[in-house]
């Protein structure tokens, strides 16, 4: 893991595993850096944050079209060249996760604002990514909507661990994740899709 919390990274590790499946998977990109999690060119296009801030007369059926093949079995809905709207219309997020429920989706929110709530209330499992971090813990305990599980990014030294994570949230921890190097250098390297490291595909089987 690297950078933040690593939402990007699971996220984009648990696309990567949903794409075995027999209709593949979809990964939506709201936090904005999933293309470069995957080692792929950054978009150029519109993508799901256009189609946010777009005329409500652009309907679902577009979204398709601004999906792009990421690795076999995996498509890849961009961010875009948009910034999230400050206020999105609830009407248009709610069309997207109707549209988005009728798929194999894995969605990275990043830190979502309190409008894009009903993709979390409508999806079948909301997974927060975190470090056992009190700072963090506490901001997780001021969540507009209480996850179904986590995923714990564990790192040497920290003081809190899955108990305490566990006793604070009230949400039981679905996946133990070490920070190891080799995703890092995975990451940098743009190599996450097509080597996808053995341990962390492991560690969020579970989750997955």
């Amino acid at each position: 893991m690297k950078g933040g919390s690593g939402t990007t990274v699971v996220a984009a590790c648990l696309a990567l595993l949903a794409a075995s499946a027999p209709d593949g998977a979809l990964l939506v990109d709201l936090a904005g850096d999933a293309a470069a999690a995957l080692g792929l060119p950054e978009p150029s296009q519109p993508g799901v944050r256009d189609w946010l801030a777009a005329d409500p007369a652009v309907e679902a059926d577009a979204l398709h079209d601004l999906s792009v093949p990421a690795t076999p079995g995996l498509r890849l809905l961009p961010a875009g060249t948009a910034s999230l709207p400050s206020r999105p219309s609830r009407a248009r997020v709610e069309l997207l996760a109707r549209t988005l429920a009728s798929q194999r989706v894995v969605a990275d929110l990043g830190i979502p604002p309190p409008e894009l709530l009903p993709l979390l209330t409508r999806a079948d499992v909301s997974l927060l990514v975190i470090r056992p971090c009190y700072l963090a813990l506490r901001r997780a305990t001021e969540l507009p909507a209480r996850p179904t599980g986590i995923v714990l990014v564990g790192e040497p030294g920290r003081a809190l661990g899955r108990r305490e994570v566990e006793d604070v949230t009230g949400v039981r921890v679905l996946a133990d994740v070490d920070v190891e190097p080799s995703v890092a250098r995975a990451v940098d390297a743009g190599l996450l899709a097509a080597r996808l490291p053995r341990g962390l595909a492991r560690a969020l089987r579970p989750a997955a």
